[in-house]
């Protein structure tokens, strides 16, 4: 198998409710790391040119309606041909009854023969986005991730700065945790980035001077999400006095995270500053940006119109 995530032959049995026709010996350990699954109608006339022996294959009507016109040796022979290559499955759909020939072949060969009741292209299109997303490449950051009105939030900064202090008072003002102190992230589909916790840490948080609670059972299934795409991440630092602070916002930041531009805010933390209230404003304006109103630029469009319209009537 090639190098990078992989996922449990196993795994994919029990999320698809799979039914194994044949399974040899550690069968459900088989490292899948391929994220397209081929349907073998070329192979099963004979040609294995370009084939790629890492995919999971899925028979359907065709290949099966295929093989019935064909004789019992002539059937033996293509299902020899495709097991021999060793892949990680083979998949039959619609519920399709296995020939002899093939349950012959899959024992000879050690081939893993699974077979699933739905219909062939509507698995193959569910079966592929799992695996592009359980096979996406993960990174793994400090930080705190929030969603705040539908937006996710990455916060993050230095050990001690208030990113868990600033998230519980979050959750207490009705928005979701998704994961404290260690964010997996991966990048999903059309380029958004996908953020969860660990299995390990879901769902707890650390409060200095308290210690580790349980954010679910203090404040009940709705304070806490699996996952969520990761919207915006904002920079968490100790006040300075003489640094430069966007005041205006006209000018937009971007983090490159996976290929990914991620618009980015830095926000000073001093004492007096509530950092929830700033996040959900920071959170609601994302938004409007991405529906394509811009506070910030309009407000300079009217000073500019003010200062033309002052100039105009001087001259």
């Amino acid at each position: 198998m090639g190098k990078g995530p992989t996922i449990r032959l196993g795994t994919i049995i029990d999320q698809f409710h799979l039914e194994v026709l044949y399974g040899p010996e550690g069968y459900r350990d088989r490292q899948i790391s391929i994220q397209d699954v081929n349907r073998p109608g070329l192979q099963m006339t004979g040609y294995f040119d370009y084939f790629d022996r890492e995919r999971m294959q899925l028979l359907g009507l065709v290949e099966w309606s295929y093989l019935q016109e064909r004789t019992a040796e002539e059937r033996m022979e293509r299902f020899d041909q495709l097991f021999s290559y060793h892949t990680p499955a083979v998949i039959i759909a619609r519920g399709l009854e296995p020939y002899p020939e093939c349950m012959e072949s899959a024992k000879k060969y050690d081939q893993v023969l699974l077979r699933t009741k739905e219909n062939t292209a509507d698995f193959m299109s569910t079966l592929i986005a799992y695996l592009r997303v359980a096979l996406s490449p993960t990174i793994t950051r400090h930080g705190v991730l929030v969603e705040v009105y539908g937006e996710g939030v990455l916060l993050m900064g230095e050990s001690g700065v208030g990113k868990s202090e600033t998230a519980i008072e979050l959750i207490k003002r009705g928005h979701r945790l998704i994961a404290d102190d260690a964010v997996e992230i991966r990048r999903g589909f059309n380029n958004r980035l996908v953020g969860t916790a660990p299995e390990l840490i879901r769902h707890y948080m650390e409060l200095r001077g308290i210690g580790v609670v349980d954010v679910r059972r203090l404040f009940g299934m709705s304070a806490v999400k699996f996952e969520t795409n990761i919207d915006m991440l904002v920079k968490l630092e100790n006040w300075q006095d003489g640094a430069m602070y966007d005041r205006l916002g006209a000018d937009e930041f971007f983090t490159e995270m996976m290929g990914v531009q991620l618009p980015t805010l830095t926000i000073p933390v001093k004492p007096g500053r509530n950092l929830a209230v700033i996040l959900e404003v920071a959170a609601m304006n994302n938004r409007n940006k991405k529906m394509g109103h811009n506070a910030a630029l309009e407000f300079t469009r009217q000073i500019d119109a003010h200062i033309d319209g002052q100039l105009s009537s001087d001259r």
